[in-house]
């Protein structure tokens, strides 16, 4: 499917300087935006990616950011204050970190070997190993200058635009969805209370650098140890809160679900894993975090499981234009998968309120 394209990026990467070697390309991982395919050939295997222009209008500005994250995290790691391996990007023999292949934007990034991902939390060690690595990520990010970073999603956790873009979309109802949505719409627009508090809060707070897609995906084990290995997809690297990270890794560690199952009985939070997060994160944060951050993160968390259902719903009513689907009414699944996440996190929120505290 893409033996073009492999070609033409392995010309730019060095891979074919062997006229025996042959070049091999074939997808990997479960993102639901770029798409990204693993290129081997003559040399040491790229991992390349092509970035989603819808999502990323400004792929420039995107590996901008990373690599200067990258640049970051390589300087503390030579100062022995940052003990996981990086993702960095690959340079073309032309020294070009982003190529354009009939007008779409590609880019390489280097292989991290002998690890892998999960995409269901199995266990409390699981979750406690992630929730560190993030930690530990965004400890070492504490002293970035977050305003370096371009915006390359606008108001990307702003709840209240993120209503309105579903207000929008079921007013529009493009699709002609809504009404097999009528439901969830109706439920997230009786959110608006949590608008309002997270507006009054985010005044109070620092601002970070953040990762801004927690999920258990963007984190590798160490095949042999099983320990964490490097934290990766620094595509929504932007200025923000931690409280967003802590509760965008409550959505997708709690649930013993994936974030599309319809067995909608079954997705619930799981306590054990909650407190694991909490212990995983907050550890390497104790000596940077303020009283106000830790006090936000069960904010963080009913905010993130709300928003990103909003964001699914919206996605639906609009045709599925930003999330990649497999199935007729994906994204719908997803959504009413998260609402299902946020009223069992509602349910149980005094015992869980207690483990933060």
């Amino acid at each position: 499917m893409y033996t073009e394209q492999a070609n033409i990026l392995s010309e730019h990467f060095g891979l074919n300087n062997n006229s025996d070697n042959k070049v091999t390309i074939k997808p990997i991982g479960n993102g639901h935006i770029n798409t990204t395919l693993l290129l081997q050939g003559a040399n040491a295997p790229v991992v390349v990616q092509k970035l989603n222009k819808y999502v990323f209008p400004e792929p420039n500005e995107l590996v901008n950011n990373a690599r200067l994250i990258e640049q970051h995290l390589t300087n503390k790691k030579q100062d022995n204050n940052y003990d996981l391996e990086i993702i960095k990007h690959v340079a073309t023999v032309n020294q070009d970190y982003l190529i354009d292949i009939k007008g779409d934007s590609w880019r390489g990034l280097e292989f991290i070997g002998g690890s892998y991902s999960e995409d269901v939390v199995a266990n409390v060690q699981q979750a406690k190993i992630a929730a560190n690595a993030f930690g530990q990520f965004a400890a070492a990010l504490a002293d970035f200058d977050a305003t370096q970073l371009f915006s390359v999603i606008p108001d990307f956790h702003h709840l209240a635009k993120r209503i309105d873009a579903l207000k929008e979309a079921a007013n529009l109802d493009k699709s002609a969805r809504l009404k097999s949505a009528q439901d969830e719409v109706d439920f997230c627009l009786s959110q608006n209370a949590l608008i309002d508090e997270l507006e009054t809060l985010k005044s109070q707070l620092p601002l970070r650098a953040c990762h801004n897609d927690t999920k258990i995906n963007n984190m590798l084990f160490c095949s042999k140890q099983h320990n964490a290995k490097a934290v990766i997809d620094l595509d929504t690297c932007m200025s923000g809160y931690w409280l967003f990270d802590f509760g965008d890794m409550v959505r997708t560690f709690c649930s013993p679900e994936e974030e599309d199952s319809t067995n909608l009985d079954n997705v619930v939070i799981r306590e054990d894993i909650f407190a694991a997060i909490v212990e995983g994160y907050v550890t390497p944060l104790e000596n940077l975090i303020t009283q106000a951050e830790k006090q936000s993160f069960w904010l963080g968390a009913k905010v993130m499981c709300l928003m990103i259902g909003v964001r699914f719903l919206t996605d639906y009513l609009d045709g599925d234009n930003y999330f990649s689907i497999k199935r007729a009414g994906h994204n719908l699944d997803r959504a009413k998968n998260q609402f299902a996440l946020y009223q069992d996190l509602l349910k149980k929120e005094d015992k869980l309120k207690a483990l933060l505290d």
